[in-house]
């Protein structure tokens, strides 16, 4: 097994200042050891999903790379906000892009990917229902989504302080506990990863 294993972050926002990508930032820094954690930021330059581009002749370049980054990673964690009791449009296209394989040839990156789930909003329901909304996306490609510890960030322009830094005790150790939960399964992927190379 590899000496390190890689997570790929992915906030579901393109705000500058967002709490998502803010809760990626945090997670860089609690990571397990031995883990190395990648935060994406090429969600804005996906084109809408568009089935009759999506091949491998003719995907769009952008496309092809979250594939490719999505392939290479041990793992996924998705820091989301709420969109209308739902998951933000950017993201949910981003998934539709990553979970085809319609000529047979290529693999289904997310296909038993773990993946662990997070998210922020400043309501007091925090990211709730995009949560479970993204969930029911990952059924279909069959992606290993951790379960347990849910990390619900609610209210949370008070978790953070101005400069975007998490200084909320129970949110970080939320987090460690997330970030541990997917490292855990991370580890098992990697080794079936191995046996079948």
């Amino acid at each position: 097994m590899r000496n390190e294993l890689t997570i790929l972050g992915i906030s579901g926002s393109l705000r500058a200042g967002s709490h998502n990508t803010a809760l990626l930032r945090a997670a860089r820094m609690h990571t397990p050891p031995s883990i190395d954690l990648e935060i994406y930021d090429g969600l804005r330059d996906i084109p809408p999903y568009d089935m009759d581009l999506d091949t491998p002749d003719r995907r769009p370049a952008a496309a092809q790379d979250l594939r490719d980054r999505i392939t290479e990673a041990d793992g996924l964690l998705i820091a989301t906000p709420e969109f209308n009791y739902s998951v933000p449009g950017v993201l949910k296209n981003a998934i539709d892009w990553v979970s085809t394989d319609w000529t047979g040839t290529e693999g289904e990156p997310l296909r038993r990917k773990p993946i662990a789930i997070a998210g922020a909003a400043p309501t007091g329901f925090g990211s709730v229902r995009a949560q479970l909304a993204l969930r029911q996306v990952f059924i279909w490609p069959d992606s290993d989504v951790v379960a347990q510890p849910e990390l619900i960030v609610h209210r949370a322009h008070e978790r953070f302080d101005p400069d975007g830094n998490l200084v909320d005790t129970t949110t970080v150790k939320l987090l460690r506990g997330l970030l541990n939960a997917l490292a855990a399964k991370m580890e098992a992927y990697a080794r079936t990863r191995v046996k079948a190379a």
